[in-house]
């Protein structure tokens, strides 16, 4: 037994400074784990000011929940863009007009065929004829640019001119 305590203590200024340099080691590792804590929470303070939410969670919890709702608007836009590209094409919003004179031996230009038409050039002709008797009026439907009525050389050139838009 005296032997060990003889070890211990001829060892024992070797071991107390060792702990020691522990110690000091540990302390300095505390304060710089301490001020990079301190850099961080005041980076995450200045992160979450002026959010109104009290932690990085909620923020985060609210966001996602922002997030899908957002995704959600966009889906239903995206199926009501698909809806209208359906839709467009079909609309008769192409329009062509031509004036001329029906009578060469009366009048003016006052004769006209409008066709409404959309991009397949389906829709409608509409031709008026104008002399000093009277005015008429006819109407023939449009199947890709054809009719089942026969289509005089001026409403041809009125759908035509429809057909041109873009």
């Amino acid at each position: 037994m005296q032997e060990l305590n003889d070890l211990i203590s001829d060892q024992l200024f070797a071991l107390i400074g060792g702990l020691a340099l522990l110690v000091v080691w540990l302390l300095i590792w505390n304060f710089v784990q301490g001020a990079r804590l301190k850099r961080m929470r005041g980076k995450y303070e200045m992160m979450m000011k002026g959010t109104g939410v009290e932690d990085l969670e909620s923020l985060l919890v609210n966001l996602k929940v922002q997030l899908d709702e957002v995704e959600d608007e966009h889906a239903k836009q995206q199926r009501q863009l698909q809806h209208l590209q359906t839709i467009i094409p079909k609309q008769k919003a192409k329009i062509g007009i031509k004036r001329y004179n029906a009578y060469a031996d009366h009048g003016s230009d006052l004769s006209f065929s409008v066709a409404i038409v959309n991009d397949a050039k389906d829709g409608v002709v509409i031709t008026g004829l104008f002399n000093r008797d009277g005015s008429y009026v006819y109407a023939k439907p449009l199947q890709q640019g054809n009719s089942t009525y026969s289509l005089s050389p001026e409403e041809l050139e009125a759908i035509n001119l429809a057909g041109q838009e873009s």
